[in-house]
C-alpha cells in the first residue's frame, strides 16, 4: 500500500535533521526571558533546552522555522542569518 520504510521511527537523532535548515536560525538574546517556556514547548524538532532563563538550541536538528522567536512574549529570540 505505502512500499517500505528507508528508516524506522526515532532516527532523527541519527539523522542530523538540522542540515535541513532554511537560511535562518535563532538567536537567544538572554535579556528578556521569565523563563516560561513557551520557546521550547513550540519547537516542532524538541531540540530548545535550557532552564533558569537560559535556553539554547541544538543546531544540528532546528530547522530555522521561527515558531519559537514568534512565541517568545518577550520577544527575546530573533531569527538571524545563516553564516556561510
Amino acid at each position: 500500500m505505502f512500499g517500505p520504510l528507508t528508516s524506522k521511527p526515532g532516527t532523527s537523532k541519527n539523522n542530523k535533521t538540522g542540515s535541513w535548515r532554511v537560511a535562518v536560525k535563532p538567536k537567544f538574546l538572554q535579556k528578556n526571558c521569565i523563563g516560561c517556556k513557551m520557546c521550547a514547548i513550540i519547537c516542532p524538532e524538541g531540540c530548545i533546552s535550557g532552564a533558569e532563563k537560559k535556553y539554547d538550541v541544538d543546531l544540528a536538528y532546528c530547522k530555522g522555522c521561527g515558531n519559537c522567536a514568534l512565541i517568545c512574549p518577550k520577544k527575546d529570540i530573533e531569527m538571524i542569518k545563516e553564516q556561510e
